[in-house]
């Protein structure tokens, strides 16, 4: 009992501490002008999976969808019970309408989401449950612009072997790379493909170790989802980033990112719990995935105009025409969802 309550005090402090942009002053029931969330982070703001959304978050809020001031506080990374105990903090509190839990959580939402019937909460990615009602589950697939990507490796390759460095091999995770093979195939049937994961969101270390190991198997570009690039400075060969605009990482070698935009999905939010304040319909959330596209604006490819001489204008043309017929919808990258292996 004691133990449970140092950590619920911990929380406390460390909540009353946290990042927040305004102040979570209540507006009244009849007159929804304000609209406070509460984000529980998993790995941090530097992070691209948790940047990014405090990213899109910034953009709602000059936005102002529907007229409101949107303002929100987030958590240090937090899991587990200490991701709940924060949740019920901050349901308890009163002052927010949503709690935006942008990892696996649906575990600790399922003992809250009854007894606050009222706030919307948000579970994001893989390995979550869709209970619906006042639960939405917000998913994000970067398989498109990843598929791009390997196009364009699939050109720019001398070896014909390529290599990924994952985190950990999850839905999510293995779309992308499944994509990104799929699409250096499709530019060049002869590549060849070494894959790896470093079992960790973040570890600096083995990612360059085993990146290293990579490229010493003769892989010359490197779709790297975990974000240390230096191997490739070292080796002198370009790199792709992923989630985020990379290149200031490494300017020397991100030739491009595949990147992961909120945006839609803040909308949908928005929509969604202005639709039940403001209208008083009944929350309905989805028990399934739901993603948006990249023609939706769910995800987009990032290239870096410092590196485009690398890029054969021929390849250029193709990329170009490729990624218009995914934004047309008349080609549809595939969502490959298997432990990818090396071949």
């Amino acid at each position: 009992m004691l133990k449970h309550l140092a950590r619920r005090l911990a929380i406390l402090a460390m909540l009353a501490i946290s990042a927040m942009t305004g102040s979570p002053e209540r507006a009244a029931a009849a007159d929804p002008d304000k609209l406070n969330i509460a984000v529980i982070l998993s790995a941090g703001i530097e992070s691209a999976w948790d940047g990014t959304l405090i990213e899109a978050l910034e953009r709602a809020k000059v936005a102002k969808p529907h007229g409101l001031d949107i303002t929100w506080k987030y958590t240090d990374p937090l899991w587990g019970d200490d991701a709940g105990d924060a949740m019920r903090l901050f349901a308890e509190s009163g002052e927010y309408d949503v709690i935006w839990a942008h990892s696996t959580y649906s575990d600790q939402v399922k003992k809250l989401r009854e007894e606050f019937p009222d706030i919307l909460f948000v579970v994001v990615g893989s390995g979550n449950e869709g209970l619906g009602g006042n639960q939405y589950w917000v998913y994000k697939r970067v398989h498109e612009p990843a598929y791009l990507l390997g196009y364009a490796a699939g050109k720019l390759t001398k070896s014909n072997r390529l290599g990924a460095v994952g985190t950990f091999p999850a839905d999510d995770v293995n779309d992308e790379i499944n994509a990104f093979f799929a699409g250096a195939k499709a530019a060049n049937p002869a590549v060849e493909r070494t894959v790896a994961f470093i079992e960790s969101w973040y570890d600096p270390a083995k990612a360059g170790e085993y990146t290293k190991a990579q490229i010493a198997t003769g892989a010359d570009l490197i779709f790297q989802l975990t974000g240390n690039f230096k191997p490739c400075e070292e080796a002198k060969i370009l790199c792709f980033g992923n989630f985020q605009d990379q290149k200031s990482f490494s300017p020397s070698t991100v030739l491009s990112s595949a990147v992961a935009q909120w945006d839609p999905d803040v909308s949908w939010i928005v929509d969604e719990w202005w639709a039940h304040k403001a209208e008083g319909k009944s929350y309905q959330g989805n028990t399934d995935k739901r993603w948006f596209a990249m023609k939706d604006g769910g995800s987009a490819v990032v290239p870096n105009a410092d590196l485009q001489a690398n890029v054969p204008a021929a390849v250029q043309t193709d990329l170009d025409a490729l990624k218009a017929r995914i934004m047309a919808g008349s080609f549809e990258v595939p969502v490959d969802v298997s432990d990818p292996k090396a071949k």
